[in-house]
């Protein structure tokens, strides 16, 4: 068995390989997917609707067909 030596008086390459066997990866989850998207930023990449009152046109509210 081998004497107990704290973290902090262990060489540096002893240090490194505790530290080494500590570390994981994260696996399949990605952190910064999900990560959440701050509600009150304007975000620009944003598709906004278009209103219904633009104005798309001089007269694209009165479209009547055309009556002979």
């Amino acid at each position: 068995m081998e004497k107990f030596i704290p973290f902090e008086k262990l060489s540096k390459k002893k240090q490194r390989e505790i530290n080494n066997l500590k570390r994981s990866d994260w696996g399949s989850l990605n952190p910064v997917t999900r990560k959440t998207e701050n509600k009150k930023a304007y975000n620009r990449k944003k598709r906004h609707r278009p209103s219904e009152y633009e104005n798309d046109g001089a007269f694209n509210i009165l479209q009547l067909p055309f009556v002979q």
